[in-house]
């Protein structure tokens, strides 16, 4: 699938030069010559990146830059003239991902394209990779916190839930029952680490079949908790 990047400058020469290179590399190029232009193209349309210049007819960069930062995370790479740091501390601060200083040489513009996408890309991944844990029969969507096991649904309290979450996103990593309090109920909660052992009950009563011989909570004695996947 083909990366969708816009190119934004006024200096129609400059986004000719960089739109025949990036399409040379098989890149779908869509092109901007101010900010409203911008603006309305990154609205109607998703890309992989925005490759944006500072100095812009009706919004400058900056001001583009600050209001897609209102409604998407489309990595932005400002492309300014001027080899002034507050240029470059300006375009970060406002919401781009990185930047490039003029004159450039096309190789590194395509070089920071790639390594933004690559690094988009991971992060991504990472997502999708934590919306569902899965562990034998027992399946667990973060998102719509909601856990089935053998496809038949489980009702879990909210705290059911945040404990099972934490414990499942680091199997065999045992949490003491005082940090397990503290992450779930808060540092101010009233309660002591008997909280934690009734909920692990009940959650126990919830998710396995046999609660006195669990196959996904087990206990460490004297030391906590952990998830055996």
């Amino acid at each position: 699938m083909s990366r969708k990047i816009l190119v934004v400058d006024d200096e129609k020469l400059i986004v000719k030069g960089i739109r025949f290179s990036l399409e040379q590399d098989g890149m779908e190029v869509d092109c901007a010559y101010d900010g409203e232009e911008a603006l309305k193209a990154v609205k109607e349309k998703e890309y992989d990146v925005v490759l944006l210049d500072v100095m812009l007819p009706k919004l400058t960069g900056f001001e583009v830059c600050q209001q897609i930062r209102e409604f998407s995370n489309t990595p932005i790479i400002m492309l300014t003239a001027k080899g002034d740091d507050m240029d470059k501390i300006l375009g970060l601060e406002y919401g781009a991902d990185d930047y490039i200083t003029k004159p450039f040489n096309i190789l590194e513009v395509k070089a920071r394209i790639k390594a933004i996408i690559r690094r988009s890309s991971q992060k991504e991944a990472k997502k999708e990779d934590k919306k569902w844990l899965t562990s034998r029969e027992m399946k667990v969507d973060c998102e719509s916190r909601r856990v089935y096991i053998a496809d038949k649904e489980v009702n879990l309290t909210a705290k059911e839930f945040d404990l099972l979450e934490i414990l499942m996103n680091d199997p065999d990593k045992i949490y003491s029952r005082g940090s397990l309090l503290n992450t779930v109920w808060g540092p101010d909660y009233p309660g002591d680490e008997r909280t934690v052992d009734v909920h692990i009950r009940r959650l126990r009563e919830k998710i396995e079949s046999n609660p006195s011989e669990p196959v996904y909570i087990h206990t460490k004695w004297g030391v906590g908790y952990y998830f055996q996947k």
